[in-house]
């Protein structure tokens, strides 16, 4: 009863948070049937528990009734031989009904003690699961010195044969710019993962400033890096609150101050609450575009050392892109940026562009240097010019 408890309320969060999709794909029948056969499975588990609560408490009356009777039979019997009295009747009938109460009880208490027990050990599961990813004692705090950032024959899995990355390398130069560019699938968000230390190299070291980033803690080395992801997702909470998430020590001018920098602080103004305005869950009430500048604000607020954009322009308009793109560089002038982008024309000022392909690197040089090669990055370029010049 416990697990379909649990698969029911999975069901009905996962609609609800993909009411979206839902609706594109018209399947609001489909995801009704797979909640009522979840509901089905917990009716019938509950209908058991009960049924099995029932019997047990009625056989447990039944016998104590049946009990409670014999006794006073045979008392009654006794009175009428003289052996006994009524008082001893009396006193006999207190001491049993003193006994019943608490052992009609026992199924109800049975009962809950089981379903206690089955949650506890639940409970004692996630305490026991340990995490993926994790601190070892020694491990001391990040020193950021310039903030060269080195993957050193990187080669990384999911999973037993799908190979994301092989014996990948490369250096990011303190205060420099690097674009990682490439088909999709060819391992470049895996590689801002690996930054972040959500996952470990199968082979091969991360380094930062010549540090292994697995010889580090995770919350400084999270402290010292800022991201702009592709996928956005914001917290059901107000505008204001959503970029004051990337630094919570911040003051409401530093907000604003940050808003600006992301070119959504007039839009922001012209919201009747403002910055109070709600965002609604993962931000629906706010276009693409307009979620993506939130997130850039939120990571400026943060001001780390380390940039990394995965595509943080793509759901904008060229004229405001544009804009925004010439704001990125100049704040991220001097730190160390590693960009991530399908739009080349966003890279072209990129100190060092790095090509991957499958996994591996297959070319790297600057934009020019590239597209003299006429390799695998000038065929893109040519393919995305191509495409945009159709558009025009």
């Amino acid at each position: 009863m416990h697990d379909a408890e649990n698969q029911t309320g999975h069901r009905a969060v996962e609609s609800l948070l993909n009411y979206e999709t839902v609706k594109y794909f018209g399947n609001e029948a489909l995801e009704r049937t797979r909640f009522e056969k979840a509901q089905l499975d917990y009716e019938k588990a509950a209908v058991h528990n009960k049924v099995g609560l029932s019997v047990l408490n009625t056989g447990q009356g039944i016998i104590i009734s049946l009990g409670l009777v014999g006794l006073m039979l045979l008392f009654a019997l006794k009175i009428k031989e003289g052996i006994f009295t009524v008082g001893d009747l009396v006193l006999i009938n207190v001491y049993l009904l003193q006994l019943y109460v608490p052992l009609n009880m026992l199924g109800f208490a049975y009962r809950e003690i089981k379903r206690s027990l089955i949650e506890m050990a639940a409970m004692f599961g996630l305490f026991e699961a340990l995490p993926d990813i994790k601190d070892d004692d020694d491990c001391a705090e990040l020193v950021f010195r310039d903030g060269n950032v080195t993957f050193d024959r990187v080669s990384f899995s999911y999973g037993v044969g799908r190979d994301v990355l092989k014996d990948v390398s490369f250096d990011v130069p303190a205060g420099k710019k690097v674009a990682l560019v490439g088909g999709s699938g060819s391992g470049k968000t895996t590689l801002s993962r690996l930054l972040f230390r959500f996952y470990d190299p199968l082979s091969g070291t991360v380094q930062i400033d010549g540090q292994n980033i697995k010889n580090v803690r995770q919350d400084s080395l999270r402290q010292m890096i800022g991201i702009v992801p592709q996928d956005t997702v914001l917290f059901n909470e107000s505008i204001f609150y959503n970029i004051h998430y990337g630094n919570t020590k911040a003051t409401k001018a530093d907000v604003e101050r940050a808003a600006k920098a992301a070119k959504i602080h007039d839009f922001i103004l012209s919201l009747p609450e403002g910055y109070d305005t709600v965002v609604g869950e993962r931000g629906v009430k706010l276009s693409g575009g307009e979620k993506q500048r939130v997130a850039i604000a939120r990571t400026l607020l943060k001001k780390p050392k380390i940039f990394l954009f995965d595509e943080a322009t793509s759901a904008l308009d060229t004229h405001t892109e544009k804009a925004l793109q010439e704001n990125l560089n100049e704040i991220s002038k001097g730190c160390t940026t590693l960009a991530i982008a399908h739009r080349l024309s966003t890279i072209v000022d990129a100190y060092k562009i790095i090509v991957l392909d499958k996994g591996r690197v297959v070319e790297e040089g600057s934009h020019h240097g590239l597209l003299k090669k006429k390799g695998y990055y000038a065929a893109l370029w040519a393919k995305q010019s191509r495409k945009e010049n159709e558009k025009s």
